[in-house]
């Protein structure tokens, strides 16, 4: 099995749609970052499980200095985010979703919950 990494910086706003009072109702941003974990049983013609640049632009165009409010018809919450992320990225098993600076959100596809890397 071949395994890679991609860590990409994205700036985003956001506002969450929740059923309690928090600042975080009200339209505000971040400098997230985003670490997508990949993997595939054998190479691709190019000798790669999948071209970190492909992942990078896939990622960016999406998010990048965008109002995810605007973009997504769910709660933009790190939560969903890293699912989103995961189930759009051929070859990926695992996303970690940082908000900011100490708020790590994980998404891990059913099966691979045991994948060390």
């Amino acid at each position: 099995m071949y395994y890679i990494t991609k860590r990409i910086e994205v700036a985003y706003a956001h506002q969450l749609s929740l059923d309690y009072t928090s600042k975080c109702r009200n339209l505000h941003g971040h400098n997230g970052v985003i670490t997508l974990y990949c993997c595939a049983e054998s190479l691709n013609d190019q000798g790669m499980v999948m071209d970190f640049t492909h992942i990078k632009q896939m990622v960016q165009e999406k998010l990048d200095h965008k109002c995810l409010n605007d973009v997504f018809d769910f709660n933009p919450t790190a939560e969903n985010l890293a699912r989103w992320l995961c189930d759009q990225v051929p070859q990926c098993y695992k996303v970690t979703f940082q908000e900011s600076e100490g708020n790590v959100a994980a998404y891990v596809k059913p099966g691979f919950e045991h994948v060390c890397f």
